[in-house]
């Protein structure tokens, strides 16, 4: 396609951009987002799939996917593996619920596609609807808690203690690298630096390697593997968790990906002044469809689900105006899978940095919740604190829905209760008594 048939599809002119501009935007948002490649493989490989096979999932199914959402919705808006389910899969499903890692991804599979079918319906935004603020803030915050958890952990900072964790004080090498990369990423934040996540991996590599908690291999004789593709079962789903516990794990993964998305797109189309005078956004229809096919995509090659990334604000902040801007950042991907191997080299003390750093920004979603208001505090505070305490995203949700719904019901407020809400808290009173209903059976 010449300079100006690249113009008329993407409308750059129009919207005051050049295509040398949407390049330099879609590089940007390459950089600030490569550091996923090593995330995710990281934290997806203690489930048992390979590495290499995460990362060059994760860079194949980011990159088509980006570049779908460029063409299809013109936004310059990238899609990845998203942090936070990645975690919930690994540590709550596989880990801690004892699924298979072929059957966790059969969980994402099945909300990915109940995701895609309410978009198509237009349902997807009355489902949101129905949901209080305060609970969408919540899951947001309880993710990011969920994810910082999981950088000290793997940074060595806290084990498994005689009570429930104990704090351990950095005087190991293991520690002491994590350390670094930590005062590493903070410095380049600091000071704006782009691309400051992939760049503290690099680093803190560099120092594991010189400090001796990882070896370098004598020969590197790693190849580019896709082994996670089709590593998913949607049959045994429902009898390895039960009916209800399975149904209310997929709802609750769903609802992790609505959130994420929409707050996403919205802060990015008005970041690029794509918004009408309304606040509506262009192509909605199409972002949704693309974003919720993230979640099927990724589910079906084993590098959990993609989702829209707030990251994707680094190249609207060089210019990006338009879809150019995705299909260069896709394309990036899709030229980075031969990097792949590279993930055998990179440590956990690389990795939760970033985790740990990440959880930090999420957590800022607190100040949007009203902790002096008990209908909003109390059911708030316990999906926050229960995500990361039971390492269950479900139970943290669950138990946030069924009190806003008792608390309503108790100060006569029943009628502002959602028909959504009503059913899904029912269903989360079930779920949390069933052990006690079957003794009574």
């Amino acid at each position: 396609m010449n300079p100006t048939g690249l113009d008329n599809f993407f409308r750059i002119s129009e919207r005051g951009s050049s295509v040398a501009t949407e390049v330099r935007a879609g590089v940007t948002t390459f950089l600030v987002m490569a550091y996923i490649l090593f995330v995710n493989a990281d934290v997806l490989s203690a489930t048992g799939f390979d590495p290499v096979a995460i990362a060059a999932g994760t860079a194949l199914v980011a990159g088509v996917l980006t570049i779908a959402m460029g063409v299809l919705s013109n936004h310059p808006l990238a899609l990845a593996a998203g942090l936070g389910i990645n975690a919930a899969v690994a540590f709550g499903l596989v880990l801690t619920d004892g699924l298979t890692k072929e059957g966790a991804m059969g969980v994402i599979l099945w909300e990915g596609l109940l995701v895609t079918v309410l978009v198509l319906l237009g349902l997807r935004e009355a489902v949101m609807a129905a949901i209080p603020d305060s609970l969408k803030y919540a899951i947001g915050v309880g993710i990011g808690l969920f994810i910082l958890f999981i950088g000290l952990v793997n940074g060595g900072f806290v084990q498994s203690g005689g009570a429930i964790v104990e704090f351990i004080f950095p005087n190991s090498y293991s520690a002491g690298t994590t350390l670094i990369g930590l005062l590493i990423a903070l410095v380049l934040l600091a000071r704006g630096v782009k691309g400051a996540m992939i760049i503290t991996i690099i680093l803190t590599t560099v120092v594991a390697l010189i400090m001796g908690v990882i070896d370098l291999p004598d020969t590197f004789s790693a190849s580019v593997s896709f082994s996670t593709i089709g590593a998913v079962d949607m049959g045994n789903v429902f009898a390895e968790m039960g009916i209800l516990a399975a149904i209310l794990t997929i709802f609750t993964f769903m609802l992790t990906d609505f959130f994420d998305t929409m707050g996403t797109a919205t802060a990015i189309s008005e970041q690029a002044e794509l918004t009408d005078d309304e606040g509506n956004i262009p192509k909605l229809r199409e972002l949704l469809l693309v974003d919720s096919l993230g979640a099927v995509f990724g589910g079906l090659c084993g590098v959990s689900s993609n989702t829209s990334y707030i990251e994707s604000s680094a190249g609207v902040a060089e210019g990006g105006r338009t879809g150019l801007t995705s299909v260069v950042t896709g394309v990036l991907f899709l030229v980075a899978i031969v990097l792949s191997p590279l993930a055998l080299l990179v440590p956990n003390q690389a990795t939760a940095p970033v985790l740990i750093l990440i959880g930090f920004l999420m957590v800022g979603l607190l100040r949007h919740i009203d902790f002096t208001d008990l209908e909003e505090g109390l059911p708030a505070l316990l999906a926050v604190i229960l995500m990361p305490l039971t390492y269950s995203i479900t139970v943290g949700i669950a138990a946030g829905f069924v009190v806003h719904t008792l608390i309503k019901i108790v100060k006569g407020k029943a009628g502002q209760v959602h028909i959504l809400m009503w059913i899904v808290s029912a269903a989360c009173a079930v779920y949390f008594l069933q052990d006690w209903i079957s003794d009574l059976i």
